[in-house]
């Protein structure tokens, strides 16, 4: 017999399917203008001192790992598919790969934020949303009852 979901399960998938849906939307905006001006992202300002030239790189690599993987996630935190290639990503083997998987979506985010403050500058309010995102979805995914219902193992521990 299945777990009852905890309550902080809940929101964690609210958060992830928040990010899901705006970093498909962001992405595929940003592939399908890649000057950036449908999203009034004009590439001479934001992107002065980066790699790029405009926006279609950002908006592939924001559409695959903040849009697609985010629903990967979604997928493996509600269903708990034994997904054999997931199984061989997950550094935490007592745990079920989609919670490892929610960990990493945080850490991903944080780390997006973190380059895009080191190459364009901060100070823009959706950066703090979004770094606070990504906070928030690692606070979410280490709480005591999320934590024992993707437990597989001894490490899982009782929680509280």
């Amino acid at each position: 017999m299945r777990k009852p979901r905890p309550f902080s399960l809940y929101l964690l998938a609210f958060l992830i399917l928040f990010q899901c849906g705006s970093g498909l939307l962001g992405g595929f905006s940003l592939i399908a203008d890649p000057s950036g001006n449908s999203l009034q992202m004009p590439a001479s300002e934001y992107l002065e001192g980066t790699p790029f030239n405009n926006y279609l790189i950002p908006g592939l690599i924001l559409g695959a790992l903040l849009g697609l993987f985010p629903l990967i996630v979604l997928i493996g935190l509600w269903r708990r598919p034994g997904w054999a290639w997931a199984d061989k990503l997950n550094v935490y083997r007592h745990y079920h790969w989609a919670w490892a998987f929610s960990l990493y979506l945080g850490l991903m985010l944080i780390i997006w934020i973190d380059v895009q403050i080191a190459f364009i500058g901060g100070g823009h309010f959706l950066q703090t949303i979004y770094g606070l995102l990504g906070v928030a979805i690692l606070i979410f995914a280490l709480m005591p009852g999320v934590m024992q219902y993707f437990s597989t193992g001894p490490a899982g521990g009782t929680g509280g």
